[in-house]
This record gives C-alpha cells, structure tokens and sequence, in this order.
C-alpha cells in the first residue's frame, strides 16, 4: 500500500507531508500555528508567514514528517543541497524516554543498503517497538520505555 504524500506551496517553497510518517510530536502547530493547523482543512497554510520561517518549523520536524524543497529549484535539489552541504559536526540529541534526535541533514543506510536522505530533524527509535523502524512513530509512550538519562 503507497504511502500518502501531500505538498503545500507557496510559489517560493513547496512543503511536503508524509503523514504516515508523523509522530504527532505536535512542534510544528504548537510553534507556528499560523501555518499549521490541525482544526482547519487544508492543515497548512502557506500564505501565513514567511518563507524564511516555514522552513525553519519544518527543519523541525522531529520524524521528516515534514520536509521542503524551494519550488524554483524543484524536488530534486533536495538531496543534491544535502550530499554537497553535508554538516561537518553531527548534532545528536538523546531524549529522555524517548527517540534519538538527529538535529543535521543526513543520510539513513538502512540494513538493505538502500539510503534515505533526510532533512532537518529525524527521529531514530530508541525503544524497538516502532512500527517505522529506524524511525520513532511515538510508541515509547504507548509502552512506557524509561531510561535513566
């Protein structure tokens, strides 16, 4: 079964939702709710800020739920941006009782070989019982997963 994608613009940036991927972290409404809002149908507005700053709330994405690519350059500049401005310090955060955060652009080598570029924030699973292995979908809470740290 394919996964959903969905793609909002505004003529300048063009944000991607993959909604099978979100793990309603809740970051992206609860900071810039003036583009991102659940109660409202689209979710997202384009229109309500600023390029500047819907890229910066999407690049926090915590699980690449949602990521974004400039309209002019199309969707394909994404992995090439990210393979030649590659971050030469990794930013990882380790979240009590929850995910690993990895707060760079990077490249996923999954156990097949395959690669995934992903773009700002991505979530990696700590617990095991992810559904979207590597990737956090939120169950540490369902299941109550503690770590001392």
């Amino acid at each position: 079964m394919p996964k959903s994608t969905f793609k909002y613009t505004n003529n300048e940036v063009t944000v991607v939702w993959k909604p099978d991927t979100c793990i309603h972290s809740r970051i992206c409404w609860t900071q810039l709710r003036e583009v991102f809002d659940p109660a409202k149908k689209p979710w997202v507005n384009m229109e309500a800020a600023s390029t500047e700053a819907i890229i910066a709330q999407v690049r926090k994405c915590p699980s690449g739920a949602l990521s974004y690519y400039l309209t002019a350059e199309g969707e394909q500049a994404i992995q090439k941006d990210i393979k030649s401005e590659a971050a030469s310090i990794m930013n990882i955060e380790i979240k009590k009782n929850g995910p690993i955060l990895i707060t760079t652009d990077c490249i996923i080598t999954h156990g097949d070989g395959s690669q995934e570029t992903k773009q700002g924030t991505t979530a990696l699973c700590r617990c095991g019982q992810s559904a979207n292995k590597p990737y956090c979908d939120g169950t540490h809470r369902k299941v109550g997963f503690e770590t001392e740290r």
